[in-house]
């Protein structure tokens, strides 16, 4: 996701509904991080969001520097 422009320098902390599905922006251009409002139509990058179902409810921190290896979900890689 090289492309990608950095949404953040943590994650973002968020309570998700098991058995729901979200859109995670993968481009960095959404106004809503870490979720998806369409901008990735308008970026330039080509890069679409993840969609993704949530395993369980409860919160979970979504990535926001886009460079993640476990998408949606940061694995600190905004550390490095």
């Amino acid at each position: 996701m090289s492309d990608a422009k950095r949404a953040g320098d943590g994650p973002a902390e968020v309570h998700l509904e098991a058995g729901k599905k979200y859109a995670w922006c993968a481009c960095g251009h959404s106004a809503t991080q870490p979720f998806c409002d369409g901008s990735h139509k308008h970026s330039g990058t080509g890069i679409k969001p993840r969609v993704f179902t949530a395993e369980t409810s409860g919160i979970a921190y979504l990535c926001r520097c886009k460079q993640t290896n476990t998408p949606p979900y940061c694995d600190g890689s905004h550390e490095d």
